[in-house]
């Protein structure tokens, strides 16, 4: 085996994210692909939008959506999360496993909504409360169990991909 970014992509475990550096992506992140067990046992998965609170992603569906109903089945899912979009340099991506619990009562819906909605659309919460706000509406509450895998590619000599590192000049910092 080579030098990772420099001979080969092979050895991989060096370049982890740290708690510190997960913490960052998952600020800074509003969307996962949400991985779950599909009816015919396939595995399956849906762009979401999500919130991280008291330890645990939140996130919503309509109960009558395959990914909502595929819960009752087998509440075990995998969120995966990357920097894309995100602004931060390099390419970061987490894949974190959990066992899902859905919510449909007023309380936590309305928590949910609340702190969701000032999330996603700072402009106009409400407006997008309402929206979401129906009677089909499930939150979805997903607590790690563990961190399945994870990639920093700044931990990395060069970009990642065979060529040298974006220098400040280049990325239109400083001189």
């Amino acid at each position: 085996m080579g030098r990772v970014g420099i001979d080969d992509l092979e050895a991989l475990q060096s370049l982890r994210l740290d708690l510190s550096a997960q913490d960052e992506l998952l600020d800074a992140q509003t969307e996962c692909t949400f991985v779950f067990q599909g009816e015919h046992g396939w595995p399956s998965g849906v762009v979401m939008s999500f919130l991280r609170a008291d330890g645990a992603f939140w996130l919503t569906a309509v109960r009558s959506r395959p990914h909502a109903k595929a819960l009752a089945r087998d509440p075990r899912v995998t969120l995966v999360v990357s920097n894309a979009g995100t602004g931060s340099t390099g390419r970061q991506m987490l894949a974190v496993r959990g066992v899902a619990t859905v919510h449909d009562d007023a309380p936590t819906t309305a928590w949910f909504l609340e702190r969701f909605t000032a999330r996603m659309q700072p402009g106009d919460p409400v407006a997008f409360a309402r929206l979401l706000d129906s009677p089909g509406r499930v939150v979805v509450e997903v607590r790690p169990v563990a961190v399945a895998v994870s990639h920093d590619s700044r931990k990395m000599p060069g970009n990642g991909r065979g060529a040298p590192a974006p220098s400040a000049v280049d990325a239109g910092v400083g001189g």
